[in-house]
């Protein structure tokens, strides 16, 4: 499956941010393992066209928590808007009971 077919030159790059110390932590493994950050990625990157099942368990697993965490920071979101929505209702309220109280002990407002 990994007949490589040659499209034209080297020059497209694949570009993600990350933090010092996870890309420091990286560096050095790579050192540690002998493999070029490039050779790395190119790697990945293969197997993953390739379909190669270490790799796609791999992203199937992770897919599946971070589905799970999206959808408990949905829920969260859901009820922080649903509470904020029944503290304004009680702010209303409050308010509400304030214009009570100054129009009973100053009728003449």
């Amino acid at each position: 499956m990994s007949d490589e077919i040659d499209y034209g030159s080297m020059n497209k790059r694949i570009v993600f941010t990350d933090n010092d110390h996870r890309h420091a932590q990286l560096i050095n493994r790579l050192r540690y393992d002998g493999i070029t950050q490039s050779d790395f990625f190119r790697l990945l990157v293969r197997a993953y066209i390739d379909g190669d099942s270490r790799i796609l368990e791999f992203i199937d697993e992770n897919k599946k928590q971070s589905i799970k965490r999206k959808s408990k920071s949905k829920k969260l979101r859901e009820e922080g808007i649903k509470r904020m929505q029944e503290l304004a209702l009680e702010d209303k309220e409050m308010i509400d009971d304030i214009f009570d109280l100054i129009a009973e002990e100053h009728p003449d407002l």
